[in-house]
């Protein structure tokens, strides 16, 4: 695997970004990895998204993804959204359309991505759970699959401070500088909204959602799920799961490869089937 660290300058934000960068590299000596790469074509990619507390760096710095990308053929991309819940801000930058337009046609113009949507997948932690769940469900041609880990769906208005990242007076702050004071309830924020809007549609994305039983989220987390299973038909395939842990990394580096094995990734000869 071929790990890059890449700075470049948004037009949609007006500023230099940055992500991290995993491309697939077939290898037949290095020690410890089984590595593979799809030599007749572009590499399926996953966007990966981070935490409130984190940035780009973090998923890479706190588990083995490169690892188990390794062995999928798998690129990766790890980008930054800082504090902005993968939205528009009221008060700051466009971060959802960033993520969604602006950085997917970027890291195709650097590397050999797949843009093909049976190639194509989103997940994240936390934060980064809510926002691939939102940017997936608002693109169903985009994405093949979805995976949210200790997060929920949300309604497009503040929700209250839960757990103890965040005092009461920062809280408030994120939620003016996301919402500007307005309730969004029925638009592109409203990810029950948009799930409920689109469930008709020929193409969705499969969606995996896991959370430990001791997350401060889990309440939440059941919630989303109980939406989702209620729908007639699972039309996307959901999976929901729970294990033991907390709102932490050794959760998530722990289930990450629960989502991969979802996306039941193969590649045979160095080609890549699904």
């Amino acid at each position: 695997m071929a790990f890059m660290q890449v700075q470049f300058f948004s037009e949609t934000l007006h500023m230099a970004v940055a992500a991290d960068v995993i491309i697939p590299q077939a290898v037949t000596h290095e020690i410890g990895m089984d590595s593979k790469e799809n030599k007749e074509g572009n590499h399926p990619v996953l966007w990966l998204l981070h935490g409130a507390t984190d940035d780009h760096t973090t998923w890479q710095r706190r588990t083995s993804i490169e690892r188990y990308a390794a062995s999928r053929g798998l690129a990766v991309v790890m980008p930054s959204a800082h504090l902005s819940s993968y939205s528009n801000l009221a008060h700051g930058g466009a971060f959802y359309d960033y993520i969604s337009e602006e950085l997917p046609e970027i890291m195709r113009s650097f590397f050999p991505l797949s843009a093909q949507r049976e190639l194509n997948f989103i997940a994240g932690n936390s934060m980064g759970g809510y926002g691939a769940l939102k940017i997936g469900i608002n693109h169903p041609d985009r994405y093949a699959a979805i995976g949210c880990f200790s997060s929920a769906a949300n309604r497009g208005k503040p929700e209250e401070n839960s757990g103890d990242l965040f005092d009461n007076a920062t809280w408030k702050m994120r939620n003016f500088i996301q919402y500007g004071g307005k309730d969004l309830t029925g638009t592109y924020e409203d990810t029950f909204y948009m799930a409920e809007k689109n469930k008709s549609l020929p193409i969705l994305p499969r969606i995996f959602h896991s959370c430990g039983k001791d997350d401060f989220l889990i309440d939440r987390a059941r919630e989303t799920r109980d939406f989702f299973q209620h729908m007639e038909g699972n039309p996307y395939h959901y999976v929901y799961e729970e294990h033991e842990g907390i709102h932490g990394w050794d959760y998530w580096d722990a289930h990450i490869e629960d989502f991969l094995d979802f996306l039941h990734l193969d590649i045979t000869d160095n080609k890549f089937t699904n």
